[in-house]
């Protein structure tokens, strides 16, 4: 009789050991290994012992020209949903949802499927974390209880493929989450490297065999990662991640991978009683609750997709008790902070080596383009100098290293927004008059950010004088 080979799976990474260690080699987390069978999973041996490999069978080789289509969509009825995914779900793709708890996926994904079944599709709902009757409840209050959609409990992976093959096939199904699925085939405890990805695999060729959009709910760990083998993530057609504070009644769902639309496109939700509320203008949003004349805002007109989205950006510069200052940073890249920091004490004389600094943008929104430079710098040398920058302005530019401003992409767009919310005048980088010249908005054009922040430091405060002493306290 043959001996089953073991090997220890890091539940982390996906890394193979021979032997069990405290420590991963792969991403260096402890006690993230666990025991499971080798023979199991993508690329293993043929599961019976001494089973003579299979014979290859010839195909067709295709030429690269011929004639191409679209792939039909159908969409979800919800246009910020339809708008991440390209225009709607593909027929046989696979798409991986991840978030925090408590963020939302499910909520936003039983109004998609109440959206379908009410437009005569059949949708099916498979929830592996939750009874029927708290699926129930949960579309009670968001009054989704008419809808058709189908509901069921279960967790194992052959009785839902076989379920949903009877009968008329779906046209989306939702498995909410992908880590409480297990199968047959592999002899591991669900939950683990093996047995996601052996349950994923699964449920993807039945998407590609039978032609239904499949949604898989996946969870994220405490770095904001989605848990599990990261091979899932490249076996899946589409990537989304549900972001968003949980202070903020805001929701961003991001397409991190599309294999049939746009990575850069956001649809904008918001949390009610009723459940998620699509939000078609992000930028009055973001700047609803805003405070004018205080120091060290600035109000930043990004692109994200096509859609041009104005958002707050918050500085907060105090001096430091600490012998290392604090450096935070909430919604940007820590690292482009720090490079602007640079430029500013390199080529502008700002000296914050003894300040704290912390930089916000309001909203919970997360920025991901360089365009967010310049607006960054004058929020940091406005709240270092005290002097509140004009409420009807808004910044966008590309700072290099040498200090210069550069150009970025599709300002005409970013202008027209900033016009159609009301704002006079915009701070931009020197670039081609002709692409700019009809935006309807005062424009001030800057080609060093030396020179920008000369202007905001001769509008500051003036540093007040002591107080001249008491009479009686001479002598």
């Amino acid at each position: 009789m043959s001996r089953r080979t073991i090997a220890f799976i890091c539940q982390n990474c996906g890394t193979s050991h021979n032997r069990w260690q405290g420590k991963c080699d792969g991403c260096a987390e402890w006690n993230t290994l666990v025991e499971e069978g080798a023979a199991a999973g993508i690329g293993a041996r043929p599961a019976g012992p001494g089973k003579p490999p299979r014979k290859g069978r010839l195909f067709a080789l295709e030429p690269l020209t011929g004639e191409t289509h679209d792939a039909p969509r159908l969409p979800s009825g919800m246009p910020e949903l339809d708008r991440v995914t390209g225009g709607g779900f593909v027929r046989g793709s696979v798409l991986l949802m991840a978030g925090d708890p408590g963020i939302g996926k499910s909520t936003l994904l039983i109004q998609a499927t109440a959206a379908l079944a009410r437009a005569g599709h059949r949708a099916v709902y498979i929830s592996g974390e939750e009874a029927v009757a708290q699926v129930r409840l949960r579309a009670e209050r968001l009054s989704l209880s008419d809808a058709a959609v189908e509901l069921a409990a279960e967790t194992s992976v052959e009785d839902i493929i076989t379920t949903l093959s009877e009968g008329k096939l779906p046209r989306l199904v939702v498995i909410d989450s992908i880590q409480t699925m297990w199968t047959d085939l592999i002899e591991s405890a669900p939950g683990t490297v093996t047995q996601v990805r052996g349950s994923a695999q699964a449920l993807i060729r039945f998407a590609k065999r039978s032609g239904a959009a499949v949604i898989l709910v996946g969870h994220v760990t405490k770095d904001g990662q989605i848990a599990g083998p990261r091979v899932v993530e490249h076996m899946v057609d589409a990537v989304l991640s549900f972001e968003g504070e949980g202070s903020h009644q805001f929701r961003i769902l991001r397409a991190v991978k599309n294999r049939f639309g746009p990575t850069d496109e956001i649809g904008v939700f918001e949390m009610t009683g009723l459940g998620l509320r699509e939000v078609t203008n992000p930028s009055e949003l973001f700047l609803s609750e805003r405070h004018l004349g205080s120091p060290g805002t600035a109000v930043f007109a990004g692109i994200e997709g096509t859609r041009p989205v104005l958002c707050e950006i918050q500085a907060l510069v105090a001096p430091s008790s600490l012998g290392t200052p604090r450096r935070a940073v909430v919604g940007w890249d820590s690292s482009r902070l720090s490079m602007v920091l640079a430029v500013l004490e390199a080529h502008c004389g700002v000296k914050l080596g003894g300040h704290d600094v912390y930089l916000n943008v309001a909203g919970g929104l997360r920025i991901v383009e360089p365009a967010a430079d310049l607006a960054a710098a004058a929020a940091l040398v406005s709240s270092l100098a005290n002097a509140p920058l004009p409420a009807d302005a808004v910044y966008f530019g590309e700072i290099s290293l040498s200090g210069a401003v550069r150009p970025v992409a599709q300002a005409p767009a970013r202008l027209k927004e900033a016009q159609k919310l009301g704002f006079a005048r915009a701070v931009i980088p020197e670039g081609p008059r002709g692409e700019t010249s009809d935006a309807g908005l005062t424009l001030n054009s800057v080609g060093m950010l030396v020179n920008l922040v000369s202007d905001i430091a001769a509008r500051g405060e003036k540093p007040r004088r002591n107080a001249p002493k008491n009479q009686g306290e001479d002598g």
